[in-house]
C-alpha cells in the first residue's frame, strides 16, 4: 500500500484529478481518497515514484507517508 499526504487537495475536483492521474499510471490499481485527512492510498505494484510524479504533474504536492 502506498500512501501520500496531499495538503493542497481541498475539494472533490482535486480528488478526481488525483484519481485520474493515479489511474493513468496504473489503470487496474486501487485508489482511495480521504479528503478530510488529505490522504491518498494506492494499492499497486508500481513504484511509489511513478505515482508521486503523476500527482505532481497534476499540480499537487504529495508527501509520501
Amino acid at each position: 500500500m502506498i500512501e501520500f499526504n496531499v495538503n493542497d487537495m481541498t475539494c472533490g475536483h482535486c480528488a478526481s484529478t488525483i484519481t485520474r492521474a493515479v489511474k493513468e499510471v496504473d489503470a487496474v490499481g486501487k485508489c482511495e481518497i480521504d479528503l478530510a485527512s488529505k490522504r491518498v492510498r494506492i494499492d499497486s505494484e508500481r513504484p511509489v515514484e511513478d505515482f508521486r510524479a503523476a500527482i505532481e504533474g497534476a499540480g499537487y504536492t504529495p508527501i509520501p507517508l
